[in-house]
């Protein structure tokens, strides 16, 4: 695999960041330099620019003396991160329902009826899709830059830890039933409302989380 073109780094960053979310990089793994540079035919100043930007990210930290490793997120990373989230996705909740269309509602619509639809036939993969389009198509509507970009920052970090929250009991149709509480705050133009709805939506996931957490305890006991 070649990595070519101009802004060599970033390539190389995007690739890096790619096997980290796939798990060819596993969390907790040495990050190879020499490896990598053979592999990717590159040279060393690239691949160390690249994990400068994975580094601001917080998908690898550096040890001085040992090098590179791709994070792992802990019980109490998630515990910190999502009353975060909560509140930066509930406050884009919040400015959409000010600022959407009618025209923006009604494509809001279709997405929430492909959602009910992948939830009605018990279809994960395509709900996670759906659920990731409109919790984009909101952040968009919310037209802020700045919660636009720390909650991209927040959700690599989320993206390591490979979460599969809909796995736990009864949580599939709860979380549908949060998100159409969410769209008839946006529906209704009622801010607050939509705000809090988000905000409860977020929450449950990490109470979920923790379900799936101490059911595995359980097993492994």
């Amino acid at each position: 695999m070649r990595v070519v073109h101009n802004s060599l780094h970033e390539q190389v960053a995007d690739t890096l960041r790619q096997e980290i979310f796939g798990g060819t990089l596993a969390p907790g793994s040495f990050v190879d330099e020499v490896a990598l540079c053979e592999r990717l035919e590159i040279s060393r100043t690239p691949l160390r620019e690249a994990l400068k930007v994975l580094t601001a990210e917080g998908l690898v930290r550096h040890e001085p003396r040992r090098g590179c490793f791709v994070n792992e997120v802990t019980e109490r990373d998630l515990d910190e991160i999502f009353p975060v989230i909560a509140l930066l996705e509930g406050r884009c909740a919040h400015e959409a329902a000010l600022r959407a269309s009618d025209a923006d509602l009604v494509a809001l619509e279709t997405l929430h009826d492909k959602l009910q639809k992948a939830a009605r036939h018990k279809r994960i993969v395509d709900y996670y899709d759906t659920n990731y389009a409109i919790h984009e198509a909101i952040i968009t509507l919310a037209d802020n830059r700045w919660l636009a970009q720390v909650i991209g920052d927040l959700r690599k970090i989320l993206k390591l830890a490979r979460l599969q929250q809909l796995h736990a009991p009864g949580r599939l149709e709860q979380s549908l039933s949060e998100h159409m509480a969410v769209f008839a705050a946006l529906k209704a133009r009622d801010a607050e409302g939509a705000e809090a709805a988000m905000r409860t939506h977020l929450t449950r996931q990490r109470e979920a989380l923790r379900e799936l957490a101490r059911q595995q305890s359980r097993r492994l006991a």
